[in-house]
């Protein structure tokens, strides 16, 4: 992992150029305008209840809209993001722990291929049975499908993965989301989440030792086996690679395929139809209602884009919520549509394969794989071992409830429940 001082903006060398700050930051062109929007409607209640009428009027007014209350530049437009989203050389994602001033702790060890070969392993040899367990405590009376399917899955299945015991994994899931939820600005839940990566790295630490010691072919033994340049693997490597690999994806993508596809009767009957569909059900979820509506990237260099000087260290706020149902892209965006016909298969640009971005952009699960969608001698992309997980775990779903509707009274929603964090469906009432 690099260094700290790589992604420090805020001190430079003495002999280190000045950047025009106060030009980039002060000036407007004339007769810009921004009226059709304030900047504190994008940290309102609003935004967290329904952010997509917010960006779509960005996306069709400003396309690089310069936040002064955030200090940041959002980019709403299906080319304009990916366009960000693919360019590595002008800039970059910021790892979690940057977030936490972690620069020094732990490494990222998830490009490994043994570590990605042993997660997937576990994921899928899992996560039916999962499903299956939870599914066998549904009785015949309501069920909350978001809280009690959804949520519990992706935590479920990493008790797996680490092969934690019962005792091990309560205390692994509450100390688990509060350092997912401490990557951010906000003092107290950075703070709570520190606790947490230091409770985690206790919890977690005599399991490492023990793998270290006598490996097997989990993913704990796996990261304790990797071979690093200057120094063994220690558990902070695997607390940060845990910390770094996908939640909300799965666990907020779950969610809100079931409540697209109990919303749409029609859309739901096609998959009964033909359960091929729930692959293209769930393509068209990460599109139309995407978990993780943002992404924050920041400029490498001093650059000018979208008739902009963007700084070096300029934060630009990547918009799926925009991208994804952008009109320049996709016919009637607003509606979901499983099996629609303008999904690409890959992006207009050509830098990704089949496991691309066919629906638009899951920010949650970082770029797609530069490999074929089914690799030989390597494993799936993250991109598909969620799916995968996703549709296999809908698809015993089906099965098991083949009547599942919305109870009558229900009204289900999405929302965020705090800002940057993922726009789901929370509370699911269903019956079977």
């Amino acid at each position: 992992m690099q260094d700290q001082e790589k992604y420090d903006i805020d001190e430079e060398p003495a002999s280190a150029p000045g950047y025009r700050t106060y030009e980039v930051y002060q000036r407007e062109r004339v007769g810009e305008t921004t009226n059709l929007i304030k900047p504190r409607e994008l940290i309102s209640d609003q935004y967290l209840q329904d952010p997509y009428p917010l960006v779509g009027l960005l996306r069709e007014n400003y396309p690089c809209y310069r936040d002064w209350l955030g200090n940041r530049f959002w980019l709403t437009r299906y080319d304009d993001v990916t366009s960000i989203f693919a360019d590595d050389r002008n800039y970059e994602t910021r790892p979690k722990t940057w977030f936490y001033n972690l620069g020094n702790y732990g490494q990222n060890l998830w490009s490994e291929v043994s570590v990605q070969k042993a997660f997937e392993s576990s994921v899928d040899n899992h996560v039916e049975a999962i499903a299956g367990e939870i599914l066998f405590g549904w009785d015949s009376g309501h069920f909350d499908l978001a809280m009690e399917f959804c949520a519990k899955i992706p935590l479920q299945l990493w008790g797996a993965i680490l092969n934690l015991s019962e005792e091990e994994l309560s205390q692994f899931i509450p100390s688990y989301l509060k350092m997912q939820r401490g990557v951010g600005w906000d003092p107290l839940r950075k703070r709570n989440g520190l606790d947490a990566l230091k409770n985690l790295e206790t919890l977690l630490n005599p399991i490492f030792s023990d793998r270290k010691k006598e490996p097997g072919t989990d993913f704990i033994s796996a990261i304790a086996q990797c071979r690093l340049a200057e120094r063994e693997t220690q558990v902070s490597d695997l607390v940060v690679t845990i910390l770094e690999l996908d939640h909300e994806t799965f666990h907020g993508g779950l969610a809100n395929l079931w409540f697209n596809l109990l919303k749409h009767p029609n859309e739901l009957g096609k998959i009964r139809e033909d359960e091929r569909m729930l692959k293209f059900a769930w393509l068209e979820t990460l599109r139309c209602t995407p978990p993780v509506i943002s992404a924050k990237r920041f400029s490498r260099t001093e650059i000018e884009r979208f008739g902009r000087l963007l700084p070096k260290g300029a934060l630009m706020m990547c918009s799926a919520a925009g991208a994804n149902r952008d009109p320049r892209q996709f016919s009637t965006p607003e509606e979901f549509i499983v099996g629609r016909k303008d999904l690409c298969q890959r992006e207009p640009r050509g830098q990704y394969r089949a496991d691309g971005l066919p629906s638009g952009i899951a920010f949650g699960l970082g770029q797609p794989s530069i490999y074929p969608a089914v690799p030989k001698e390597r494993p799936r992309s993250l991109y598909a071992i969620v799916r995968d997980s996703a549709v296999a775990a809908s698809s015993l779903l089906l099965h098991e409830k083949p009547n599942i509707k919305l109870v009558d009274e229900s009204n289900p929603r999405l929302r965020s429940l705090l800002l940057n964090e993922m726009h789901t469906c929370w509370e699911l009432e269903v019956s079977g």
